[in-house]
């Protein structure tokens, strides 16, 4: 049985769009990128890693004149913020 992206990101708690920015940011592939945002999400400072990510790669669109890029991950960011930037007991 093959797991599909589809699946793995019911299981991890990310959106695609995360999944693929960090794929984007680490040069890694989707399927590497599931299990790696699935494991920073499971500490404070793993969710803070993913948040620098998105905002490098902000960044680094802006820098490029990359303006809906830029755009779309500003989105990105904000959903992930707003979904799992709450602070752990």
């Amino acid at each position: 049985m093959n797991i599909t992206l589809e699946d793995a990101l019911g299981m991890c708690g990310l959106t695609e769009d995360e999944v693929l920015a960090i794929a984007q940011h680490e040069h890694i592939e989707e399927m590497a990128a599931v299990a790696m945002g699935n494991d920073l999400l499971q500490s404070n400072e793993g969710t803070v890693k993913i948040m620098q990510f998105l905002i490098e790669d902000i960044q680094n669109a802006q820098a490029h004149d990359k303006k809906a890029h830029a755009a779309a991950l500003k989105i990105v960011l904000k959903h992930f913020v707003e979904n799992h930037m709450q602070p752990r007991s």
